[in-house]
């Protein structure tokens, strides 16, 4: 007689599940539209499985997008040693994120839901945001005693500086997020970074 599986591995096959099947329905629908029984059809649940785990769509939303955007060490800038280049990298990546046509209502959709539930509204500051801020300062430490930028930066206004462009353009629907738009960014904040 075949063994039956543990609970544990049971409810993580099935965790697993449902995050693949919000990851793929986000691409495939819209935010308004993704209900939780579509997820739970996807995924081969019963809608109490995913009611057990997360307290509402954006929740499960959210989770889906962090598992489909993370690797195992968390977020983390490149180092090659030349920090125009890695912070080049960095928001290229930020703006071809932010205007995937697949994806972008989606977080805008999110963007909103941060904002109107302050659950999920600490969620994705301590689970995303602060983390990125800090992989962005931890680079930017280590460039300053490189001697690549100036020894009295002010990480937290250089990392405003670095991410506050694209985001505030992403946030108020003005266009205009391209290579050339990151690259005209890090030029003028590389002027006070390096000062």
């Amino acid at each position: 007689m075949p063994e039956t599986p543990a609970a544990a591995r049971r409810s993580e096959r099935s965790r697993a599940a449902i995050l693949a099947a919000t990851a793929e329905l986000i691409r495939e629908v819209s935010y308004a539209k993704l209900g939780i029984e579509a997820i739970a059809a996807r995924a081969g649940v019963g809608k109490q499985t995913i009611y057990r785990w997360w307290p509402s769509k954006g929740a499960v939303v959210f989770d889906a997008m962090l598992e489909s955007d993370s690797g195992p060490e968390g977020p983390a800038l490149p180092d090659t040693g030349d920090i125009a280049a890695d912070l080049r990298q960095l928001l290229r990546g930020s703006v071809v994120a932010l205007t995937d046509p697949g994806f972008e209502s989606f977080l805008r959709a999110m963007y909103i839901e941060i904002q109107q539930d302050a659950e999920l509204g600490a969620a994705y500051r301590e689970r995303l945001l602060l983390p990125q801020r800090a992989a962005v300062a931890d680079r930017l430490a280590a460039a300053v005693a490189a001697g690549e930028l100036r020894a009295d930066l002010d990480l937290e206004l250089a990392v405003d500086l670095l991410l506050g462009p694209a985001q505030m353009r992403w946030s108020l629907g003005l266009g205009g997020l391209t290579e050339e738009y990151a690259d005209a960014a890090l030029d003028a904040a590389l002027a006070y970074l390096r000062a």
